[in-house]
């Protein structure tokens, strides 16, 4: 009997689901790198600049030594008793490694853990929440995750029960989350974040959206909220928050907060408060608010993304859920250690008066200087090209400038049936080798066209970019002028 397993016998939700950061534009750029390598001359440029991803140390960020250093006492504890450790090695990473091992069943990073994560590690970063926010946090409320995405999967399976119930989810969004949707089986409620508001979040917009999927029989769950925002770069203030805490109370709603991007914040008006602490200086608790936090170890100034290391924090939950959540993460055993490790310590890094405190705040604020100076010159050369606006990139890792095209383009683009943006996006790799990645990917006001740009390429590369991009777009401009 022949194969049987075609597309068409595949789970259609699978066909559904749709990732653009690592789409069609990453695909090609990946085809373009390979025909550069095997014939330099048949291109125009020579490197492929990767601005679709948050991967920052694909790009040339280096990792944080004090973590690197106890990550490698972890992995392999024998060294520890070697006279040139101490030679090698900071006192306090060597201090913070021995104590994690203690922590560890067996004193193996090779073996399994409790399913939520090592208790120890757990411990820390309950006690680090607490000093962050000023209120109480209970590590029995941490699951340890691989990321943040597996995290979010796991409440995304927990809260869909069928078509009817539905998420909202913000517009423009990080894929992630209309994929986890689609996987699960629910549906995606749209909110659109207003763009001339610098990506303002409205409840009134949430309302809107709320009493509309009602009208379509849709039972909303839960929202989700990004902030900093991804791929739009906003950072909420707090009274917006407290309205949306008071909203997600008032309609029994789970509010799902991705902060992820905590630690990016570039502009010196606008500060991160977490959603817990908004919620818990309101007076709500426990017993008023169901809320899943959601942190990773890939972004922040570490940008550790291949060490695959989170953490969700569920309050709000009664026991009995609780455990059906407990069940959801012992399916997968446990996460992996090194991540575990690695999500404790950038949530309780060297403190004034360790050893490494001074070359960690100098590693950690050369890197988030930098990226709030290549964020300006991205925005700034942005908004001086012809049919382009870009809002201020507050926080997070990414700008997402609106590009008004010429009707030729788009005329053009439907002719090879083609959305718009990514017609732009595809013939800007083409002649350039700079990878964005096309709004539509994301979610936009339909009839607007977008795309997304990291902040991450290296400083000295920013120039490039620049001058290719501004090059590239002057010609596309001129060739579909109306």
């Amino acid at each position: 009997m022949a194969p049987q397993v075609t597309v068409d016998s595949i789970n259609p939700k699978v066909i559904e689901c749709q990732y653009a950061v690592r789409g069609e534009i990453v695909i090609l750029a990946q085809k373009l790198q390979q025909e550069i390598q095997a014939k330099p001359e048949a291109y125009p440029f020579q490197e492929i600049l990767y601005c679709n991803v948050g991967n920052p140390q694909s790009l040339g960020q280096k990792s944080i030594t004090f973590f690197r250093e106890v990550l490698a006492l972890c992995d392999h504890p024998a060294i520890l008793a070697k006279s040139e450790t101490q030679a090698l090695f900071s006192s306090d990473s060597i201090e913070r490694a021995r104590k994690i091992l203690d922590q560890i069943p067996g004193r193996a990073t090779g073996a399994y853990s409790h399913s939520q994560g090592i208790k120890g590690l757990r411990d820390t970063i309950a006690a680090a929440i607490e000093a962050r926010d000023g209120f109480p946090a209970d590590p029995n409320d941490i699951f340890m995750t691989d990321g943040a995405s597996p995290a979010v999967h796991m409440m995304m399976q927990l809260l869909i029960r069928s078509e009817k119930d539905g998420i909202l989810c913000p517009i423009p969004q990080y894929p992630l989350y209309s994929a986890s949707i689609a996987l699960h089986g629910g549906t995606l409620v749209p909110y659109y974040l207003d763009e001339a508001t610098g990506w303002g979040l409205e409840v009134s917009e949430l309302k809107k959206q709320l009493q509309e999927a009602k009208s379509n029989g849709i039972t909303v769950r839960a929202l989700v909220v990004i902030n900093p925002g991804n791929p739009t770069g906003q950072v909420l203030a707090e009274e917006n928050q407290k309205a949306i805490v008071e909203f997600c109370k008032e309609e029994g709603l789970v509010l799902l907060a991705d902060e992820v991007y905590q630690e990016n914040v570039y502009v010196p008006e606008k500060k991160f408060h977490s959603f817990k602490k908004v919620a818990r200086s309101m007076g709500y608790g426990e017993k008023d608010i169901h809320l899943v936090s959601f942190q990773s170890v890939s972004k922040g100034y570490y940008g550790e993304c291949g060490k695959r290391g989170g953490y969700m924090e569920v309050t709000g939950f009664g026991a009995d859920v609780r455990e059906h959540i407990y069940k959801l993460a012992s399916v997968n055993l446990c996460s992996n250690i090194t991540g575990q490790i690695l999500a404790s310590l950038v949530m309780s890094p060297p403190k004034v008066g360790d050893k490494s405190y001074e070359s960690y705040i100098a590693e950690r604020d050369g890197i988030l200087s930098s990226l709030a100076r290549r964020a300006k010159t991205l925005e700034d050369a942005f908004n001086k090209l012809e049919g382009i606006t870009c809002n201020k990139a507050e926080g997070a890792m990414y700008l997402f400038p609106r590009i008004n095209l010429p009707k030729k383009a788009i005329k053009a683009a439907e002719e090879v049936k083609t959305a718009p943006d990514l017609f732009y996006c595809r013939r800007l790799l083409n002649e350039t080798g700079i990878v964005f990645v096309p709004g539509s990917g994301f979610g936009q006001v339909p009839g607007t066209w977008h795309f997304r740009c990291t902040i991450l390429p290296q400083e000295e590369k920013i120039p490039a970019i620049v001058t290719r991009l501004t090059d590239f777009h002057k010609r596309f401009m001129d060739e579909f002028r109306d």
